[in-house]
């Protein structure tokens, strides 16, 4: 592993919940299970009261205090949101923005997700998410990286997992829709949390419609938002891209089958990972993994 390259994630920071009270305060909150963070990291997301996504975040315990890798242009209005719910708890929250940072490492050789290891200066964790992510580490910022971020964000476009708001819209993206119940960032069997209801439903009711999947483009490039097309027919948008890789929320129904999507002057053909749970037809195999 110190063999391979450092990346920065110049888009991601730390924001630490410290108190005796943080990790219930937490618990009430968010979509997963912040009570067995023993060893492990979780990927998580706090929601509004009626399901839909505002953030998403990976919490793991650093002694006395979570420390919750989180999207930096966004970090303010996490924190904001999060004392609203303070009240009376015996809970701090501080930025951690400009002591620690988020660096990752393309590691092959990763074992099961959110397993964390101590390393000089901070903290070494397999994503949470999906193995094949590689590494994600809390360091002292300033730590040299020589890692290029698109190298990571291809592998990241490749598997399909979502971006934070790069990808999920906030106040309107359902979190089913975009691989949060496959990738681990829901916990079924806790208690109550903001949105749970909602999100409850649509999975026990059958009620997703669309799923954020890999897609290859064939043209330039096309802007998040938008329109994908299968003969005329509006069945999606896509959302974060890097050169002939994109992700795009499409209708189930618009995945049944193999196609071909149009997007702008681009032509985009879906590539489901194995992981994601899909409606198949018969024969048809995933394409990634």
């Amino acid at each position: 592993m110190a063999d391979l390259p450092l990346i920065r994630l110049s888009d991601r920071t730390v924001i630490a919940v410290s108190g005796d009270d943080r990790v219930t305060f937490l618990q009430g909150l968010v979509t997963n299970d912040v009570n067995h963070l023993n060893g492990r990291a979780v990927w998580s997301a706090l929601l509004t009261a009626q399901g839909k996504y505002l953030h998403d975040f990976i919490i793991l315990a650093d002694g006395d205090r979570l420390l919750l890798d989180v999207e930096a242009a966004r970090r303010e209005d996490l924190v904001k949101r999060l004392r609203l719910f303070r009240l009376r708890a015996k809970v701090e929250l501080t930025d951690l923005t400009g002591q620690l940072g988020i660096f990752a490492q393309l590691d092959s050789q990763t074992g099961e997700r959110g397993t964390i290891t101590a390393v000089p200066g901070g903290w070494s964790l397999i994503d949470p998410r999906h193995a094949g992510l590689g590494r994600r580490l809390i360091l002292a910022e300033g730590t040299p990286a020589s890692g290029d971020h698109a190298d990571w964000d291809r592998v990241r476009l490749r598997l399909g997992i979502p971006d934070s708001s790069r990808d999920l819209i906030p106040e309107k993206s359902i979190l089913l829709d975009n691989g949060f119940d496959e990738l681990g960032g829901v916990a079924w069997n806790k208690g109550c949390y903001v949105g749970q209801e909602l999100t409850a439903r649509t999975k026990y009711r059958g009620l997703v419609k669309k799923r954020l999947v890999p897609v290859q483009v064939d043209g330039p490039l096309p802007e998040a938002g938008t329109i994908v097309t299968r003969d005329g027919v509006d069945v999606g948008e896509i959302r974060s891209g890097r050169g002939d890789l994109a992700l795009a929320l499409i209708r189930l129904d618009a995945l049944s089958t193999p196609c071909l999507l149009a997007c702008g002057d681009a032509i985009l053909s879906p590539k489901p990972p194995s992981w994601i749970n899909l409606p198949r037809s018969e024969g048809d195999t995933p394409t990634n993994g």
